[in-house]
């Protein structure tokens, strides 16, 4: 069975962009190092430390499926659409995918959900025993508060946003994680890894 886990570079005051939706420092980590880095199948590549490559690239490499939200793929126009990593990506929305982003990208491996419960519940059949990665964010607090997140990694940076999109949206409640079973420093970033309890 697939795992889910929900996955953000993130601020220490829990931000993983700015309201405007940009990250000013956060992604500074993904360019100041010499260790080359690349996204599979998008093919972005960058130059982190050695350190961050070794946890991050067996991470992004064991990634089968991620699960998005409308407004990221509004905002990236869906990377062009070529999944930033893994080889499906579902996205959740309301209002089916533009028809002329659809004809310019008539192969990409996208697929619609009306919601994250049947996001997620598309991504672990298309995943079969992989990877799901959901985003930080509103769906991915969402898919969180509903029970349907295994594990939550965190690559946090050191600098307070003050205001933002929170890692976990609008969800409130407790829910316990285990202890981190990962603690790696890179550099100018924290990688966190956990398991939820349940």
């Amino acid at each position: 069975m697939a795992r889910v886990v929900m996955q953000a570079v993130v601020s220490v005051d829990g931000f993983i962009a700015f309201p405007d939706d940009t990250v000013g420092p956060l992604f500074d980590w993904y360019f100041n190092g010499d260790t080359e880095l690349t996204a599979r199948p998008s093919g972005w590549t960058f130059r982190v430390s050695r350190t961050s490559h070794d946890y991050i690239q067996p991470f992004w490499d064991e990634i089968k499926v991620t699960v998005i939200g409308r407004h990221l793929f509004d905002t990236t126009n869906g990377w062009d659409g070529k999944p930033a990593a893994g080889d499906e990506l579902v996205v959740v929305t309301h209002r089916p995918l533009p028809e002329r982003w659809l004809a310019d990208h008539p192969d990409a491996p996208f697929h619609a959900a009306g919601s994250a419960e049947e996001g997620i519940a598309l991504a672990r059949e298309l995943a079969g025993d992989g990877l799901v990665c959901v985003t930080a964010g509103d769906l991915g607090g969402q898919a969180f508060a509903a029970g349907l997140v295994d594990e939550v990694a965190m690559d946090v940076v050191p600098v307070v946003l003050g205001e933002g999109v929170r890692f976990f949206g609008s969800h409130v409640g407790t829910v316990l994680l285990d202890d981190p079973d990962q603690v790696v420093q890179g550099d100018r970033v924290l990688h966190l890894h956990y398991t939820v309890k349940r």
